[in-house]
């Protein structure tokens, strides 16, 4: 008997799907920063056993779209609903339950098993830690509240609490979706451990590095195209373009004397290297795409087509 299915995490932005997603698959697959929004395409990491496959699939976190771009991220998360044999519902501690009512009716109303993850219980405990030394009642309480309120919200739904970051619950969790899976024959070559090519997890880390040293508007008006992907035996030569919607943020991305562009090039070309286990030769660039987040064309070309 040989088990397969998709487990698909969806939920509100910076609830930590993309960490989860990491614990689950065992690899660094999901940008995972402090930053909302940080996932843009629906990325797909595939657990393998000698009985069993898990296709796990991060999507970007639910919001009402303001441009093609958010319509586009919006798209890649409600497919995620249509072809799940397992769904993971991620929120946290501190979430508004009925955020996004639109997107959680359709959750309310599907026929497979449902599991709610209500992550970053950590924060919870160091609050009652706090609370503790002031002499204050512990709100272990606290978590039973925020159970009860999601079981009205979604009845059918098993409710996990879990900590993503400190891997609190993951292996319980692991478990439970091991029972849940279909039987059938695997989706993808066992070797497999994601649906996206090399390039992809280049154009990923280099745009990582952007939302952790930019501030404001400026890292989400940025995509990361590999132009050129050269592999030898030790080595990888890579040249990845950056693209802006505004002359003015390529000044800031490339900094002055070109310091800032040199950080971000550094500190990607570490991660490369931890990624693929090679030498990395990496050239970026930055060229200015006025407005591609709300062309649909642009958007087809930088390969935001849930379709």
């Amino acid at each position: 008997m040989h088990k397969a299915g998709f487990v698909n995490i969806v939920g509100n932005p910076n609830v930590g799907k993309s960490t989860l997603m990491n614990q689950l698959v065992g690899e660094r697959i999901s940008i995972a920063t402090f930053k909302a929004q940080t996932t843009r395409h629906r990325i797909m990491g595939i657990v393998n056993t000698d009985d069993m496959q898990i296709v796990f699939s991060d999507t970007p976190g639910v919001l009402k779209p303001n441009y093609k771009l958010q319509e586009s991220m919006l798209a890649f998360s409600e497919s995620a609903l249509a072809d799940a044999d397992v769904l993971l519902y991620v929120t946290d501690v501190v979430e508004n339950p009925e955020k996004n009512m639109d997107f959680l009716e359709k959750v309310q109303k599907m026929q497979i098993p449902v599991i709610l993850l209500i992550n970053k219980i950590d924060s919870l405990a160091e609050s009652g830690e706090r609370k503790e030394v002031r002499g204050q009642r512990n709100p272990n309480s606290a978590l039973s509240a925020i159970v009860e309120r999601w079981h009205g919200l979604l009845p059918n739904a098993e409710i996990l609490p879990i900590s993503a970051k400190n891997k609190f619950g993951v292996d319980i969790l692991l478990k439970r979706i091991k029972e849940l899976l279909p039987e059938s024959p695997a989706y993808f070559d066992k070797e497999q451990l994601t649906d996206k090519p090399a390039r992809f997890f280049v154009s990923e880390i280099i745009r990582e590095k952007i939302l952790l040293y930019y501030d404001k508007e400026v890292p989400y008006s940025v995509e990361v195209v590999v132009e050129s992907f050269k592999e030898t035996a030790k080595s990888i030569h890579i040249r990845a373009i950056i693209y802006v919607e505004r002359d003015s943020q390529k000044g800031i991305i490339i900094g002055h004397q070109g310091v800032a562009l040199k950080k971000v090039g550094a500190e990607s070309r570490k991660s490369l290297e931890r990624f693929f286990g090679k030498s990395i030769y990496l050239e970026t660039y930055v060229k200015v795409d006025k407005d591609w987040r709300s062309s649909q064309k642009e958007l087809n070309n930088f390969g935001y087509n849930p379709e």
